[in-house]
């Protein structure tokens, strides 16, 4: 819940800067393909779709919420953003990335899903600073 209550004002932060031209899911059911296991609640998903009502394409950033261990989220974010990318390609708006974050809200890691091709930044970063955070997710959705 801690964690929870830092992400969410930074995310509604970059909701803001975009001018609301995003949306912003909270544990919301993600079901794309329980088959594979792509099925089950993220706890934070953004979308370059500004509706707000239910998930829409293109997502473009998974943030997993960890209370200490980051490390212990990386698989969890890496199966939601292999689900966001086949959930944009069924809804025929795929994007060239997907980008994930693992966060207990005061450090953030991050990733990148291109293909088939997952990529890790070995680097945790703290809040505060939150500049950093804001302008790397606000560079995520732009250049997704």
């Amino acid at each position: 819940m801690r964690s929870e209550l830092i992400i969410a004002p930074i995310l509604v932060e970059v909701w803001r800067i975009l001018e609301k031209q995003i949306g912003i899911f909270s544990g919301e059911d993600f079901d794309v393909d329980s088959s594979v296991g792509l099925n089950g609640r993220c706890d934070f998903l953004l979308s370059r779709s500004p509706k707000l009502i239910e998930i829409d394409a293109p997502a473009v950033v998974i943030v997993e919420a960890k209370k200490a261990d980051l490390r212990s989220g990386i698989g969890q974010c890496v199966a939601e953003m292999v689900a966001a990318q086949r959930f944009n390609k069924v809804k025929k708006k795929s994007v060239n990335t997907i980008y994930g974050s693992v966060t207990s809200g005061t450090q953030w890691r991050f990733m990148k899903l291109e293909e088939n091709i997952v990529t890790f930044d070995l680097s945790e970063y703290p809040v505060p600073p939150v500049d950093f955070i804001l302008s790397f997710l606000i560079w995520m959705i732009r250049n997704a």
